[in-house]
């Protein structure tokens, strides 16, 4: 059967420097083993399959499929998906878009041209027990005592969170994913007065075809929900990521007037057109 289909660049203004998110529209009726095997051939970190929602109060359905498993959530397949949806003619019902996924729902709204997720409840958060920390330390490559903090920070992709002494000590990392044993990101911050706030990488040991994911938007949702209660990053600002593999992305984290903290990023459509599955 034929269906539509559009690469998204997502956490960007420039094509090719944010990270892809391969969409397939009206996945109605595919099989869960044809999803998983499309992922696993577009190789991308995700691959997403809109459908007709389930719940009246979505606008349209998201499954999200890396190329080993599925997730519950993550953060660029949802704003690259949900400019797919608009671009192809999706119009919300309301003011804001809904998504339903595995998390359950999740919304989406229009700051002029870019897209904001709000961030889904932390499926996971406080402390990691020392044996972890000294293990992800080592698969980091530094010494235990240069991590300033380290939390659960998951969301639904399974994240730790690591937190440096600055940007610089984060993209000077080499660290060996396969001996982490978790999902990490770390971040650092910038000088002040540099464009972005902090720096951000996210290593992801148990997926063979991205073991640095380019621009992360499900971990920097749960890296702000950490450390913007905790007083360590201010309520609003911009963290850079994808720098140490020669990516260009931008995520604009934006706390609301309730609480509630938006994961923004700019996108665009690079590739348009069909495919037969």
């Amino acid at each position: 059967m034929t269906r539509a289909f559009r690469q998204v660049d997502v956490f960007t203004t420039e094509p090719l420097l944010g990270n892809p998110v391969a969409v397939v529209h009206g996945a109605d009726g595919m099989s869960d083993e044809e999803m998983q095997r499309f992922a696993r051939w577009t190789n991308l970190s995700e691959t997403t399959f809109l459908l007709e929602p389930t719940d009246p109060a979505a606008d349209y359905r998201l499954r999200i499929f890396t190329t080993e498993t599925e997730l519950p959530f993550a953060g660029h397949p949802t704003l690259g998906s949900a400019h797919a949806w608009l671009e192809a003619g999706g119009v919300p019902q309301g003011e804001r878009l809904v998504q339903e996924c595995g998390v359950g729902l999740v919304e989406l709204r229009r700051d002029g041209g870019r897209l904001a997720f709000a961030a889904p409840d932390l499926l996971r958060s406080g402390p990691v027990d020392e044996a972890l920390a000294v293990q992800i330390a080592a698969g980091l490559g530094i010494a235990r005592d240069r991590i300033l903090d380290l939390a659960w920070a998951d969301n639904g992709p399974g994240w730790v969170g690591v937190r440096l002494a600055s940007a610089e000590e984060v993209l000077a990392l080499t660290p060996d994913p396969s001996r982490l044993g978790e999902k990490v990101g770390v971040i650092g911050p910038h000088p002040d007065g540099a464009e972005c706030a902090v720096e951000v990488r996210a290593f992801c040991p148990d997926e063979p075809a991205m073991v640095e994911d380019p621009v992360t938007g499900s971990l920097n949702a749960s890296l702000a929900q950490w450390l913007t209660t905790t007083g360590v990053l201010p309520a609003s600002y911009v963290a850079a990521q994808g720098t140490a593999i020669g990516r260009r992305g931008r995520i604009h984290v934006d706390t609301g007037d309730d609480g509630t903290i938006w994961v923004g990023g700019d996108t665009l459509t690079t590739i348009q057109g069909t495919v037969t599955l």
